[in-house]
C-alpha cells in the first residue's frame, strides 16, 4: 500500500470516527433524558391517571383525564387547520411557481418557521381570544396550527415537486381543469409525503405549553367543547412541575412520559409512512 492510499484510508477512518462521535454526543444525552423520564414517570401511570380528574391542591390521587381529552381535542383541531392552510400553501408554491403571491408567501412561511412558540400564543390571543372575550380550546388550536403550518407547507411543496410533470400533462390532455388534476391526480400521488409532514407537524406542536398559556388557559374539569377553556398535557405538566406538592410532581413526570411516548409514536408513523 503506497503512502497516498494510506493517507486516504486514514482520512476515511478519521471522518467515520468523527461521525460516530457526533452521533454519540447527540444520542447519549437524549437516551439519558428518555431513561430518566421513564424511570420517574412509570410509577404515575395507573388506571386513575387516565380516568380521573385532578385532585384538589394538596390532596393526593387524582388523574389527568381532562388534560388527556383536551390534548386530543386541541391537537386534532390544530392539525386540521394546519392541513387546510399548509397543504393549500404548498400546492400554490409547487404547482404555480410563477404566481405573484409566491415571494410573499415564502417570506411569511420562513418567518413563521423561525418565530418562538410563545409569540404564536400572543398572536392567537389577539386574533381569537380578544374577539371571543374568553379563553378557549379553539384559540389554543389556532396557536398550535400557526406552529404546524410552515412544516406542512414545506413538506407539501417538497413532495409535490417530486411528482413527475407527465402525470399533470396526462390529466390536462384529457381535458381536465388544472384544479381537478391537482386534486384527483397530483395530491393522491403525493399523499405519503404529505402525511409524513402532517405527522411531523403534530409532533412539533403536541408538546408546546407556552402558546397555550395565553389561549387554552387550562380547565380542571372535563369538557369536549372547544369554545371553553381546556386543559392539555403540556399545560398541566408546566403547572404541576412548578407546584410545591410532591404528588403533583409525580404526576408531572407521568404526563412527561405520556407526551414523550405520543411524540415518538407520531415520529415513527411519519417515518413508516415516508418509507411506504
Amino acid at each position: 500500500m503506497n503512502a497516498n492510499l494510506r493517507r486516504r484510508y486514514l482520512r476515511d477512518w478519521l471522518m467515520q470516527g468523527l461521525v460516530f462521535l457526533g452521533t454519540a454526543v447527540v444520542l447519549v444525552p437524549l437516551l439519558f433524558i428518555l431513561y430518566y423520564v421513564l424511570v420517574q414517570g412509570i410509577g404515575a401511570l395507573s388506571p386513575a391517571f387516565f380516568t380521573r380528574p385532578p385532585a384538589p391542591p394538596g390532596e393526593g390521587g387524582g388523574g389527568m383525564l381532562p388534560a388527556i381529552v383536551g390534548s386530543l381535542v386541541v391537537d386534532s383541531l390544530a392539525l386540521v387547520l394546519a392541513a387546510v392552510f399548509g397543504i393549500a400553501a404548498g400546492v400554490l408554491l409547487a404547482e404555480y411557481p410563477d404566481h405573484p403571491l409566491n415571494p410573499l408567501l415564502r417570506l411569511v412561511v420562513d418567518v413563521m418557521a423561525g418565530l418562538p412558540a410563545i409569540l404564536m400564543g400572543l398572536v392567537a390571543f389577539v386574533v381569537v381570544v380578544k374577539p371571543l372575550g374568553h379563553f378557549s380550546g379553539l384559540s389554543g388550536a389556532v396557536a398550535l396550527a400557526l406552529l404546524m403550518i410552515p412544516i406542512v407547507t414545506r413538506a407539501t411543496e417538497g413532495v409535490l415537486k417530486l411528482i413527475p410533470w407527465e402525470l399533470t400533462e396526462a390529466g390536462l390532455a384529457l381535458g381536465l381543469p388544472r384544479w381537478r388534476v391537482i386534486l384527483s391526480l397530483v395530491l393522491p400521488a403525493a399523499r405519503g409525503g404529505i402525511l409524513t409532514g402532517l405527522m411531523l407537524a403534530l409532533a412539533r406542536g403536541a408538546g408546546e405549553a407556552a402558546p397555550l398559556l395565553f389561549t387554552a388557559f387550562g380547565n380542571p374539569y372535563l369538557t369536549f367543547n372547544p369554545l371553553e377553556p381546556m386543559d392539555t398535557l403540556p399545560l398541566k405538566l408546566y403547572v404541576y412541575a412548578i407546584s410545591p406538592y410532591e404528588d403533583w410532581h409525580r404526576q408531572a413526570w407521568g404526563a412527561a412520559l405520556l407526551l414523550a411516548a405520543a411524540i415518538m409514536a407520531a415520529s415513527f408513523l411519519a417515518r413508516r409512512t415516508l418509507r411506504r
